[in-house]
């Protein structure tokens, strides 16, 4: 895919229009626990979670939820995942298997709101709370050890059907059948999608990543790997 200049920035083709609304179909929170992987082993995750009707959202989560491995998951920038319910009949199609909501370890299983709509920046109410999106979520592992499905895991990364991470802008209670709609972007905004393909995927140019670098709004961890990327470029 081209992807043209516009002015001094790098234009995302994925993007279209500034209106998007959708649904939360699915609420989810979790404390850590022991998982069997098979093979007598046995790992620590919090991606199995609960279904709730409610929950109140912090800045540092929802009541109820945490995560294990720190340093990948978890944070005041990462306090809530988002996965769309729009995947699920695929991946149920790919396996042949149900998979309930929150199957990808996400708090919030909702409609209309894919990875190539919504953008790094951009702001949402969402019940009582505000989110905003900080980066485009690079699924781990685990997810594929939960099912027992090892192709599960390499799926979600191969079709970029992955998610998305934002932090709390405003503490509230997030109820299931909430509205989630989008109240501000960035001025220049660059979508989950482009950042999947550029720095998930490996396809960026350099110009590429300096643009989603220079995302005021974007993670600190995520800019990072981003930063590295261009180091290496050099």
């Amino acid at each position: 895919m081209d992807f043209k200049e516009k002015g001094s920035a790098v234009a995302d083709p994925f993007l279209e229009g500034v209106c998007l609304m959708g649904q939360v179909l699915g609420l989810a929170v979790g404390k850590p626990n022991e998982m069997d992987i098979g093979r007598n082993k046995t790992m620590m995750t919090g991606i199995g979670k609960e279904q709730v009707e409610e929950a109140m959202l912090r800045f540092a989560g929802f009541d109820g939820d945490a995560s294990f491995d720190l340093k990948h998951h978890g944070g005041l920038d990462r306090s809530v995942c988002i996965f769309p319910k729009e995947h699920y009949s695929y991946f149920e199609e790919k396996f042949n298997r149900i998979l309930l909501p929150g199957a990808f370890g996400e708090n919030l299983t909702v409609s209309g709101l894919l990875e190539q709509d919504v953008a790094i920046g951009d702001v949402f109410q969402v019940g009582e709370a505000r989110i905003q999106v900080s980066e485009a979520r690079n699924p781990c592992a685990t997810i594929g050890k939960y099912h027992f499905m090892p192709a599960l895991f390499k799926e979600v990364r191969s079709t970029s059907r992955t998610g998305f991470l934002c932090r709390t802008i405003s503490e509230g209670k997030i109820q299931k059948g909430d509205e989630i709609v989008r109240v501000r972007r960035e001025a220049d905004p660059i979508s989950v999608a482009f950042c999947n393909e550029k720095v998930l995927h490996r396809m960026g140019k350099w110009e590429e990543l300096e643009r989603i670098s220079q995302i005021e709004p974007l993670a600190a961890r995520y800019r990072d790997e981003v930063l590295e990327k261009l180091r290496k470029m050099r």
